[in-house]
C-alpha cells in the first residue's frame, strides 16, 4: 500500500499524475475495507475473517505476480530506427550493445550507466520504441512528439489487471489483516501482561512495515516485480497456516474464558462451525 503509485507505474501507467490519482482510489478502498471489517467482525468472527482476508491477499498477490510476469515477457522491443531518431540522447548501454535482438523496454530500464528510459512509439505504445538517457530534458523531447515516457514500468496491455489485483489486495488486507490483529491483541493477553504484550505486538508490526518498505524497491530491481510478489505471497501463505493452527476464535467470549482457553491450549481448529 505504501508503494501504490509505484506499483501503478510498474504496471505501465506512465503519467505520474494518473498514478497519483489512482493511488487516491486505493486509499478509498482501504477505508472501505476497514468499514467492511467493522460490519462483519462480530457477525462472522475474528478467525474466519482473518482466513478470508489472507486468502484474498494470496490470490491478489498471485494475480499481481502473473500480470508483471506477462508484462515483462511482452515488453516492447527497442528499435534502432526509433532510437536513432533521438540520436543525441541514445542510452549508452544500448548504443554499445549494438543491434542486439534481446534489448527491450525492460532491459532498457535496467541500464544504469547512466539510467535510461523508454520512449514509446508515436503510433502505438506497444510497438518498438527508443531507449534514451533518463532526464527531464529527454522526457520533454519525447513527450513533445506525443510519445509516452517510461522510467519504472513498460507499456503493457495487462496494466488494468494489475490495478484489479492491487484493488483486491487492498480490500482483502484492510478488511481483515489490517484491523483484526489489533482487536485480537486486546482479547488474548492476560490482564497483567496486556500492556507489555500489546507493546511488543505493535513494535513487531512496525518493524515488519519497515522491512517491507525498505525492501520492496530493492527486490523489484534485483529479482523483478513478479518474483517480489511471489515472495510476499509465500509469506502470506505461511501467515494463513499460522492463523488456521494457532489463532483462537474469541468472538463472543468473555476475557476470563479466553484466558482459560489459552491456558488449557484448547485452540479452536474447527472455526467454521457455529458455536454452541
Amino acid at each position: 500500500m505504501y508503494y501504490s503509485p509505484t506499483i501503478i507505474q510498474l504496471a505501465g501507467i506512465a503519467s505520474n499524475q494518473t498514478a497519483l490519482h489512482l493511488s487516491l482510489v486505493t486509499a478509498g478502498l482501504n477505508a472501505f475495507g476497514s468499514i467492511v471489517s467493522i460490519y462483519f467482525i462480530d457477525r462472522t468472527g475474528r478467525k474466519k475473517l482473518l482466513v478470508i482476508s489472507l486468502c484474498g491477499v494470496v490470490i491478489s498477490l498471485g494475480l499481481l505476480s502473473a500480470v508483471f510476469h506477462e508484462t515483462a515477457s511482452h515488453a516492447p522491443a527497442v528499435s534502432s530506427m526509433e532510437t536513432s531518431h533521438f540520436d543525441l540522447y541514445t542510452c549508452p548501454d544500448n548504443q554499445s550493445a549494438g543491434p542486439s535482438p534481446v534489448w527491450n523496454c525492460m532491459k532498457c530500464l535496467k541500464a544504469s550507466s547512466p539510467s535510461c528510459g523508454f520512449c514509446s512509439s508515436s503510433k502505438d505504445k506497444l510497438l518498438p520504441g527508443a531507449c534514451l538517457i533518463s532526464n527531464n530534458t529527454v522526457k520533454e523531447v519525447c513527450q513533445k512528439e506525443n510519445r509516452e515516457w517510461y522510467t519504472r514500468g513498460c507499456p503493457s496491455s495487462f496494466g488494468w489487471l494489475a490495478l484489479i489485483g492491487l484493488a483486491l489486495y487492498i480490500i482483502s488486507f484492510s478488511s481483515g489483516m489490517g484491523t483484526i490483529p489489533w482487536i485480537v491483541n486486546s482479547e488474548i493477553y492476560p490482564l497483567h501482561y496486556r500492556g507489555v504484550c500489546g507493546g511488543i505486538a505493535a513494535t513487531a508490526n512496525w518493524i515488519s512495515n519497515l522491512i517491507v518498505a525498505q525492501s520492496f524497491l530493492s527486490l523489484t530491481e534485483a529479482i523483478g516485480t513478479s518474483w517480489t510478489f511471489i515472495i510476499y505471497g509465500v509469506i502470506s501463505v505461511v501467515a494463513l497456516f499460522f492463523v488456521l493452527v494457532c489463532v483462537p476464535e474469541t468472538k463472543g467470549l468473555p476475557i476470563e474464558e479466553v484466558e482459560e482457553m489459552l491456558e488449557s491450549r484448547a485452540l479452536q481448529f474447527k472455526f467454521w462451525g457455529k458455536k454452541v
